[in-house]
């Protein structure tokens, strides 16, 4: 009787299941999906043992002015006085605690998904030799800001096309210290940053680019990068690293020496997905990782890397906010040797204190760390961790 009746189950359940099942399939079919899925190959993550155990050194800093800034990406320095680009497209400056908007390079209205492309998403931020302001704005291009005056000055617009290509998410850049070579990554030249999600997923390649602020030319020196984000120059300024998000990986691009114009891996396999690249005081780089791919534990991108219709059936069904809310908050930097050995690790697992950081900027014995989207800067003391 028991293999009766498991069989009339599962006859039952089948037919239900595929009751259900047929028309969500059919709807699923009808509606659009907004991204074409390529199988992406990643490897397994590597083990979080070692220098990557995860501990809760990233709770130990401090938030700075909170709820007075959103999402400051990307931060730098002169003197004591800071400076970063938010969310509401201002570029701002930090002085003895008070803090100023200098410029915008948009205009408002902002604060919507819809207002970003008109009021500009400043990301990443240098100084130049001459303590001008090099910023990255993800809708507009390349501008050089006065700090003292506000002034800014166009050098790359997206209006122009780049070898035939359109510039649409120009995300993070590194200047040479004569101010000469101002490298810098377009993050896709089909999505926007408000459609960060939909790239990541998608996995479509772009570019390295060069420009030149004497001669205005521009030119790409890398494509085939799946998902360009932070970049940063040797000490030797021998090559630039760029770091490749959805590859989980760091490309080194030689733009001097015997190696000029070549390229290579400088660490492949990384435990998270890296956004911004900066130096750090002992020789080395700190790297920001906004989201890990745990192991032992489980990592959505990498379940989801070699299967493009699972993706399709998320993205047809759900908003990238939606998809947003499945990727656990858990924050993490490392330091990386000048050779791209893992130094150091800060945790801050469920991102309790700092949650989606963007950038390590290394100032006076301090790490501070940007965020694409909270509403404070946060400080680590390096004497204490």
């Amino acid at each position: 009787g028991s293999t009766y009746s498991s069989k009339v189950f599962r006859v039952t359940f089948l037919t239900l299941a595929a009751s259900l099942t047929v028309p969500l399939l059919g709807v699923t079919v009808l509606l659009d999906c907004p991204i074409d899925p390529q199988p992406i190959s990643l490897k397994e993550p590597p083990l979080l043992t070692g220098v990557l155990e995860p501990n809760i050194k990233l709770r130990k800093a401090e938030r700075l002015w909170e709820n007075q800034l959103v999402g400051p990406e990307s931060i730098v320095n002169i003197g004591d006085v800071l400076f970063t680009g938010t969310a509401d497209g201002k570029i701002i400056k930090i002085e003895d605690g008070e803090i100023q908007t200098i410029a915008r390079i948009g205009h408002g209205p902002c604060g919507t998904r819809e207002d970003e492309p008109t009021c500009g998403r400043p990301l990443g931020i240098r100084v130049g030799p001459n303590n001008t302001l090099f910023v990255a704005d993800a809708y507009y291009g390349l501008y050089e800001v006065n700090p003292g005056t506000g002034e800014t000055k166009m050098l790359v617009s997206t209006k122009t096309l780049i070898e035939g290509q359109k510039l649409s998410f120009v995300n993070d850049l590194t200047v040479t210290r004569d101010g000469r070579k101002i490298y810098f990554t377009d993050s896709s030249s089909k999505w926007q940053r408000r459609d960060y999600l939909f790239l990541i997923m998608e996995g479509t390649d772009d570019g390295l680019l060069e420009y030149d602020t004497v001669t205005k030319e521009v030119k790409v020196l890398m494509v085939g990068l799946r998902f360009p984000n932070g970049v940063q120059l040797s000490l030797a300024e021998d090559f630039v690293l760029v770091q490749e998000t959805t590859m989980a990986r760091i490309r080194r691009y030689y733009v001097s020496g015997l190696m000029k114009g070549g390229a290579d891996m400088f660490v492949e396999n990384m435990p998270g997905l890296p956004d911004n690249i900066r130096l750090s005081s002992s020789g080395g780089y700190w790297v920001a990782m906004s989201a890990v791919r745990p192991n032992p534990g489980f990592s959505l991108l990498d379940f989801l890397s070699e299967k493009p219709w699972i993706k399709r059936m998320i993205f047809k069904l759900l908003s990238q906010e939606t998809v947003t809310k499945f990727v656990p908050k858990y924050s993490l930097v490392v330091e990386l040797s000048e050779t791209g050995s893992y130094r150091r690790s800060f945790h801050d697992p469920n991102g309790v204190t700092v949650a989606y950081v963007s950038e390590a900027h290394e100032h006076n014995g301090y790490l501070y760390l940007g965020s694409f989207r909270s509403p404070f800067i946060c400080r680590l003391n390096l004497q204490h961790v």
